[in-house]
């Protein structure tokens, strides 16, 4: 059981602190991946997007689009760039499309 402090605690310092006790990081960041692609791809990607998970450093995608995969497969470190300011950290190092 944990212990109970007294001082008070903002949510989102309490949040963290949960969080970060019960060892929820990687799923969290799991979470905030998912909709930093949703968010960023916009309506158009997403809709071709069946499957996105974060292994460690590597963000798996799988789209249901050859085309749209080609496509991705471009501007790679650019989503990776853009991916990492969305969530603030550097979680993600390599995209792989499937």
């Amino acid at each position: 059981m944990a212990k109970r402090e007294n001082e008070n605690r903002s949510m989102k310092e309490a949040l963290s602190a949960f969080i970060q006790e019960n060892k929820l990081e990687k799923g969290m960041n799991k979470i905030d991946v998912q909709e930093a692609w949703s968010n960023l791809m916009g309506n158009g990607v997403d809709n071709y997007t069946t499957a996105v998970d974060l292994k460690g450093d590597t963000l798996f995608v799988s789209l249901s689009s050859s085309v749209l995969r080609e496509e991705l497969s471009l501007g790679k470190s650019k989503i990776v760039r853009m991916l990492n300011e969305e969530l603030g950290k550097e979680l993600v190092k390599k995209i792989v499309l499937r």
